[in-house]
């Protein structure tokens, strides 16, 4: 190339260079976005940031017990980064993915997480379901200082500023749920059932002093199995003997498809028994069938079924990835949000770092989001709403009831720690 033309090219790279400086973020073509992102500027920490790359971890169970609940997580996750690669990336940096297996072992869960963290040094990690990995994995995220986004409703009472919480906490889901049930079908005596782990038990402890405390109720019993548990006929006697109201279920993973079948075998249905949880969505009922639970009630604030223009696209694009049958569950959505959120807030921070991404966090709003609109709270959690479904014979949910307005979330309700 000659010196003339070596000096056009500069000047036009120049001209180039002065229009992209002038265009809203998201109309950049990523390039552009990389020239005016330097790698020196947006990763001073050290992480897994090139030129043309970012580097972030998944962390799931794709194998074990819990692999029929995070399985949809794996791919919701994957088709959002997809999604984003597709318009350009992060920054003008793709993404790509390093993906760890938990296999539902919490110790295993916390020897991955630091992998990610120190060896991979990956910008962000979208991951985890039961409160048991995250609470194993959280002193590492805080001790190495990376950032999680956590997609599971869960019991709240915590915070930190190395996590986003895009699932629910209890205030937005367990408590206004029991208040659904107590005005709506008149319950006033609860029988409490949980997979025996921190989640349920806390749960069910928030659950008990809303019941007891602000619903003047009674729970008439309260019972616990392993996760994987298989046979509940013990448990199905006592709940015949105790005639609640309402069974208040948070049995978790692949334990629901013994449970529920076992309840049909026993009698107990839809048509006999109110039955409200706040663990089964659209990936437990493909394992459980709709013809074992076709009229019990969940309290999420994702459906499938959800009407508005957001949530088609999203299912169709699901669907498009991942096959005609596959579904779509609350913390598959909610996993779905993670990567979003944090492309929206890296591209308003102006940095990969963690302590800027944390401190940006606040307000990142994500207007497309399938369940309608979701926005970061200070306290790292979202603002949603809360919906009520009921499970139908094909395995979706018919929305029965939903909050009016945004509730905003509060991990550390009065009178509830």
């Amino acid at each position: 190339m000659s010196q003339s033309s070596d000096s056009n090219f500069d000047a036009q790279r120049r001209r180039l260079m002065q229009a992209a400086a002038a265009m809203p973020l998201a109309g950049l073509p990523a390039w552009a976005l990389a020239q005016q992102f330097p790698t020196a500027k947006v990763n001073t920490t050290k992480l897994a940031v090139t030129d043309t790359e970012v580097t972030v971890g998944q962390l799931h169970s794709a194998t074990g017990t819990m692999a029929i609940s995070e399985t949809g997580s794996i791919q919701a996750e994957q088709l959002a980064i997809d999604q984003i690669n597709a318009m350009g990336g992060v920054l003008g940096r793709k993404i790509k993915v390093i993906k760890e297996d938990g296999a539902s072992d919490w110790p295993t869960f916390a020897e991955k997480s630091k992998k990610l963290l120190v060896n991979d040094k990956v910008a962000a990690v979208f991951g985890c379901w039961t409160s048991a990995s995250r609470k194993a994995v959280l002193p590492i995220f805080e001790k190495e200082n990376g950032m999680l986004y956590y997609p599971t409703f869960y019991e709240g009472l915590e915070q930190s500023k190395n996590v986003i919480y895009t699932g629910q906490e209890a205030t937005q889901q367990i408590i206004w749920g029991l208040d659904w049930a107590s005005k709506e079908k008149k319950a006033k005596s609860f029988f409490l059932i949980g997979s025996d782990y921190i989640w349920p038990r806390t749960s069910n402890k928030i659950a008990r002093k809303h019941i007891e405390n602000q619903l003047k109720g009674k729970v008439v019993g309260e019972e616990y199995y392993p996760l994987g548990h298989t046979n509940f006929n013990s448990l199905l006697n006592k709940i015949k003997v105790a005639k609640p109201d309402c069974i208040y279920a948070v049995v978790v993973g692949g334990s629901n498809v013994s449970f529920y079948k076992q309840m049909k075998a026993a009698g107990i249905t839809a048509d006999k028994q109110f039955l409200l949880t706040i663990s089964v969505t659209e990936d437990e009922l493909l394992g459980i069938g709709g013809e074992n639970t076709a009229g019990f009630y969940a309290c999420m604030k994702y459906f499938q079924s959800l009407d508005n223009p957001n949530n088609k696209k999203f299912v169709e694009a699901f669907k498009a990835k991942y096959g005609a049958k596959s579904v779509i569950g609350d913390v598959t959505q909610a996993a779905y949000l993670g990567p979003w959120l944090w492309k929206f807030t890296v591209e308003k921070a102006g940095s990969f770092d963690i302590d800027k991404i944390a401190a940006a966090s606040e307000g990142v709003e994500f207007k497309e989001a399938p369940e309608g609109y979701v926005k970061i709270h200070k306290n790292h959690h979202l603002w949603s709403k809360a919906r009520i479904g009921q499970m139908q014979m094909d395995g979706q949910f018919k929305l029965i009831a939903e909050s009016p307005n945004l509730i905003e979330p509060d991990p550390f309700p009065k009178g509830y720690q």
